[in-house]
């Protein structure tokens, strides 16, 4: 004990910053979900109703259905791009550079971002309607949701590039080397050397994804808010109109824990799946 003392000590500040940024707003966040309020009366305990009311909610199941497409398409396009653009500029001269291009968007911030895609990509009068074929993705629910899978893509690619390329410049070279001396041409060395060796990055970018589909809110709210007819309806968004245009900040809260629990799992199962996958 005497010895893990100095550790515990020096362990507490961090500890203390969980517990006041991460678990308390959780355990607080629980104990709104168990009341019907709207933020101007005072609360109204209800136990469970909230969470048995969500799941006789057919909006809820809908945005969820939109949140599972939005993961479904945003997901492996996010990581697939990611690895494949960190081999692509791997050791090439202007990687650098265009690894800091890729990045860039990230630091724009959000409301100057969706304000020039808009005035971009507007189907009628965008700067970009002019020369290219632009989709009604105003009008119709599939081209709508695929625009903001692209936005949140432009905005969170560089990261994921940098994630990726940190992992592969790890790789020992000599690996490459052997087995391009075994006779491995360029696509076999990637699949049975470089991707293996990739895993942790692999998974840790198929968490992220996962958290940025499961708690989408940004983009929706200011590039379609929720439309066409709720096509980009995501559990974010809905989140929002329950709490901030209904104020039913109770009703609120239960989804939020559902879309924790729902993030935590699909973490979890994927991770088992890449462990497995591994062994």
């Amino acid at each position: 004990m005497g010895r893990k003392a100095p550790l515990i000590l020096l362990s507490l500040p961090a500890l203390g910053s969980l517990f006041l940024f991460v678990l308390y707003p959780f355990l607080d966040v629980l104990r709104f979900s168990t009341w019907d309020w709207s933020g101007l009366a005072d609360p109204t305990p209800v136990g469970l109703e909230n969470y048995q009311n969500l799941l006789q909610d057919p909006a809820f199941w809908g945005s969820l259905w939109v949140t599972l497409k939005f993961m479904l398409l945003a997901l492996p396009l996010f990581v697939g791009l990611s690895l494949a653009l960190a081999v692509a500029l791997e050791g090439a001269p202007y990687e650098r550079l265009a690894k800091g291009l890729l990045f860039l968007p990230g630091l724009v911030t959000l409301g100057g971002a969706t304000l020039s895609w808009y005035t971009l990509f507007t189907p009628e009068y965008g700067a970009l309607a002019q020369f290219l074929p632009i989709p009604p993705w105003d009008r119709e629910g599939f081209w709508a949701l695929l625009m903001v899978v692209l936005f949140t893509l432009w905005r969170h690619l560089g990261y994921g590039v940098l994630v990726a390329s940190a992992r592969l410049k790890a790789i020992p070279k000599t690996l490459l080397e052997a087995a391009y001396v075994d006779g491995a041409g360029p696509f076999e060395a990637f699949r049975y050397v470089v991707l293996p060796l990739m895993r942790p990055a692999v998974a840790f970018l198929l968490v992220v994804g996962t958290i940025l589909s499961l708690q989408s809110y940004a983009a929706v709210f200011l590039l379609t808010r929720g439309g066409p007819y709720g096509a980009t309806r995501v559990l974010g968004y809905y989140l929002y109109e329950a709490g901030f245009e209904n104020f039913r900040l109770g009703y609120a809260a239960a989804i939020t824990v559902v879309i924790l629990l729902l993030t935590l799992l699909f973490a979890y199962a994927q991770l088992r799946l890449l462990r497995h996958g591994g062994e």
